[in-house]
């Protein structure tokens, strides 16, 4: 098998499940840490089980990792505040008592006053990324069917949302993907390490390499022969594609860790890298990590690779 087939192989076990959460979060600012940080809680709570195979998987490394991503929605006036929940290769069986933790969750509250919080609107994303167009079919409740604060989203509602593969994942770009000049970028900091130090400017084979580590990992593979003939692939044809440079600046960020009861220091970059001549094979992998995010802090939302018109 090439390397390009087992890639495709890989993204297509990873299966999909994403929503853009619409929230009212009265009294209090909401951030990712704080809503990641109480949902957790109260999964916990509800099924300790289902709370190690979301956040902490045991096992090899490549099945510790979390399988979700809490991020930010691109701002937008009409449905703020949000946030996108990923689900990453998640059993449906676990998806009730995941959503049954949001419902606790917003009892329980965000901010030093615990102020409740809703989710007033739930609006499911799809592989062509659908969800984020203005024009998109949304769910919404009706009022009489809306408490004041505290609301739990039915079960045909939450069938709304396809379960896809990340194989599936769309090219946003008009054009054949191989050959369609385009901008890799990084709004949120990417924090992509080698041994032990921040890669500063990281070029189109360093982002690609941690997207097929990424995706191979999800997929439950980091390691073997064949492992080893993707990421050598991968990395033979990102040096065969003309690649511009890494423009960009340092973005450090803090984050309050509530296990560990301290400030985390996430050192990050942003900006991005132009592609003159298209991203060749490597893009499916490069749709695909705007959907699980690449490097350290993902379940934060950094890491997402956003994908442009060459500037």
């Amino acid at each position: 098998m090439s390397w390009h087939e087992h890639m495709t192989a890989l993204l297509d076990r990873v299966a999909i499940r994403a929503w853009r959460l619409l929230l009212t979060t009265p009294q209090v600012t909401a951030t990712v840490p704080m809503l990641r940080g109480v949902w957790g809680r109260a999964l916990r709570h509800v099924d300790a089980a289902a709370y190690r195979q979301v956040f902490a998987p045991a096992g090899a490394a490549h099945r510790r990792l979390p399988r979700y991503i809490l991020r930010p929605a691109l701002p937008d006036p009409t449905t703020a505040p949000a946030v996108e929940w990923i689900l990453l290769g998640v059993a449906e069986s676990l998806e009730p008592v995941l959503w049954r933790a949001w419902d606790i969750a917003s009892g329980m509250g965000l901010g030093p006053t615990r102020a409740p919080f809703a989710i007033r609107e739930r609006v499911p994303l799809g592989p062509g990324n659908e969800g984020t167009r203005s024009e998109a079919k949304r769910w919404r409740l009706s009022e009489a069917e809306r408490p004041a604060i505290v609301t739990m989203l039915p079960t045909s509602a939450r069938s709304e949302a396809k379960r896809w593969r990340l194989s599936e994942a769309a090219w946003p770009l008009a054009g054949d993907p191989a050959s369609t000049p385009c901008r890799l970028h990084f709004l949120a900091p990417v924090r992509l390490i080698r041994r032990g130090t921040l890669i500063e400017a990281p070029g189109l084979a360093d982002i690609a390499t941690a997207a097929a580590r990424r995706a191979a990992g999800l997929a439950g593979e980091d390691r073997g022969e064949p492992y080893r003939n993707l990421i050598r692939g991968v990395q033979h044809e990102a040096a065969g594609l003309t690649a511009g440079p890494w423009r960009g600046e340092r973005s450090d960020l803090v984050r309050w860790s509530a296990a560990q009861q301290r400030e985390i220091d996430l050192y990050g970059v942003t900006g991005g890298l132009e592609l003159p001549v298209g991203p060749g094979r490597l893009w499916p992998l490069l749709a695909a990590a705007g959907w699980t995010h690449i490097g350290k802090g993902t379940v934060f939302g950094l890491g997402q690779l956003c994908l442009t018109a060459d500037s």
